[in-house]
């Protein structure tokens, strides 16, 4: 099917839940759990740094990963297709972002509060007594050698500050889960865009609105196993698509 047909999706839709991955901020320079990684980090498996484990048996080892991390993160802009998804938000007031990414460019895009399924980069908090940290300032610095940095103690109990992020064998939050399940059972479209569809439970949201009968239009430059619940299936890089569909909105709104 082509844009244009989600495009006439699209401008039937009252209450629209966009729901996007790793693959929209890949298009902005930021490298995704299946990249290799790079430099110093080489020697490291990204998924064995992001448990609890990991950061029980070496803290400062993780810490320090996280902030390399999160100044790569900080040093890049929101590309089209964050930009198109804002502008699809503010065209239609009932539309809903959640993303399982843990970056700030849907917010630096002009998107409103969106849902952060795996938490936030910039959300850390106590690993003991859960208690927020002070969230980083800026793009922060590299770790001097690369590797360790040890992490700030809690300024409740002392315990070590941790990334706000869902690591591999932890659940959830709950609300943001919750508020993710609701709108999709509650919107008359979903548009799904660079996400693999293999990381569950945050996989269940599309299939969700399908479930209870809204239209899905994925956004993906390769098949993937939500291929067949879709309505739409749209080939291509999120930042070269989305602004094609954003053109189906009216002139005022489409700005």
């Amino acid at each position: 099917m082509t844009v244009r047909e989600a495009a006439d999706l699209l401008l039937k839709a009252r209450k629209v839940v966009v729901f996007t991955g790793a693959g929209v901020s890949a298009e902005s320079g930021i490298p995704t759990f299946r990249d290799a990684l790079t430099g110093l980090w080489a020697r490291f498996d990204a998924q064995a740094l992001a448990t609890p484990e990991a950061f029980e048996a070496d803290p400062a080892l993780v810490y320090g990963w996280y902030e390399w991390r999160r100044t790569v993160v900080g040093r890049a802009r929101p590309n089209a297709a964050h930009t198109a998804i804002a502008k699809i938000e503010a065209a239609i007031p009932g539309t809903v972002v959640v993303t399982q990414n843990v970056d700030a460019l849907h917010e630096q895009a002009g998107s409103v509060s969106p849902i952060h399924l795996h938490g936030s980069l910039y959300a850390p908090r106590c690993s003991s007594c859960a208690e927020p940290a002070t969230p980083p300032d800026g793009p922060g610095d590299e770790p001097a050698d690369g590797r360790r940095l040890t992490p700030p103690a809690c300024e409740h109990c002392g315990a070590p500050v941790r990334p706000g992020v869902v690591w591999f064998g932890e659940a959830l939050p709950m609300d943001a889960l919750e508020a993710a399940v609701a709108a999709a059972a509650d919107c008359d479209l979903l548009i799904t865009v660079g996400t693999s569809g293999v990381v569950y439970p945050a996989a269940e949201i599309p299939q969700v609105a399908a479930r209870f009968g809204a239209p899905v239009i994925q956004v993906n430059p390769l098949p993937t196993p939500l291929d067949d619940i879709c309505t739409v299936n749209l080939r291509g890089p999120a930042a070269e698509v989305l602004p094609e569909l954003v053109l189906s909105l009216p002139p005022t709104a489409a700005r």
